[in-house]
């Protein structure tokens, strides 16, 4: 899989693949909130809409992480390898913003 650091240029080239795989995840959470659009519009119970709207923040959780670890694997550690500590403080940062 081929990767460029995407921190300084804030761009990152991702395999076919893996632009396959991140569009695939979006496309389902797009349907889940399709769904809850259709619930509300059909005036579903509300813990029915509830149920539904913590499938999609698990959704969301799960696409966040694995796009954290790739970014981890691949960005951060390609910066840190050239000597680019300042990526530390960005990682940080957006950790915080992750978990507010």
């Amino acid at each position: 899989m081929e990767h460029q650091a995407c921190c300084c240029h804030k761009t990152k080239e991702r395999s076919m693949e893996e632009r396959k795989r991140l569009l695939n995840r979006l496309s389902r959470i797009e349907g889940q909130i399709r769904g809850i659009r259709g619930m509300v519009e059909k005036d579903a119970y509300c813990t029915d809409i509830l149920i539904q709207s913590a499938a999609v923040t698990a959704a969301m959780n799960a696409f966040n992480r694995h796009l954290l670890a790739d970014h981890i694997r691949t960005c951060v550690a390609t910066d840190i390898r050239e000597g680019k500590d300042e990526v530390i403080d960005e990682l940080v940062a957006t950790l915080q913003k992750l978990m507010k």
